[in-house]
């Protein structure tokens, strides 16, 4: 099944970098338990289907897989022996961007030690160093409205009421 966008503004687009680390989806949001990249690279539309079947092929098609990276990204590549010039050369795969930090695959539904393995063996697949990663039981995720920064951004929208009032 091969995972590609149905339309893209720029058929030929720049390459994006994939140094530094990723500003967002670092923190498990769907599953208990997840994939998070230690290193950033290009991950191929293969790469990313060759992983979903090995995590869905151990699960034995129980429980949920959420991936969360798409390959947006095309990659341009030119013939063999070909002369300089005549242009950048015609899309060849598609790859999604991944920086280091960010969650790839969640799963949840199955005990730790079959999702453990499951995405033991996803991570084979892929071509950097990966790690799981599990929801603790006092996440910050469900206690989102508990974190100082929220509470000081509706403390000053109360103050800024209050003082519309008088």
């Amino acid at each position: 099944m091969a995972v590609i966008p149905k339309k893209t503004k720029y058929r030929k687009p720049h390459r994006i970098s994939y140094e530094g680390e990723s500003k967002g989806n670092t923190e498990l949001h769907f599953g208990s338990y997840g994939l998070k990249a230690m290193e950033g690279a290009w991950i191929t539309q293969q790469q990313i289907e060759a992983a979903r079947v090995a995590m869905t092929r151990y699960m034995k098609r129980g429980g949920k897989v959420w991936i969360n990276i798409f390959p947006h990204l095309s990659l341009t590549s030119i013939p063999l022996e070909t002369r300089m010039g005549k242009g950048k050369g015609q899309p060849d795969k598609w790859v999604a961007v991944v920086k280091r930090g960010k969650i790839m695959f969640e799963i949840d539904g199955v005990s730790e030690e079959v999702a453990r393995e499951a995405l033991r063996l996803a991570m084979h697949k892929l071509p950097i160093k990966c790690k799981f990663v599990k929801k603790e039981s006092g996440e910050a995720n469900e206690n989102w409205w508990n974190k100082k920064s929220f509470k000081r951004r509706n403390h000053k929208k109360n103050r800024r009421i209050q003082r519309r009032i008088i």
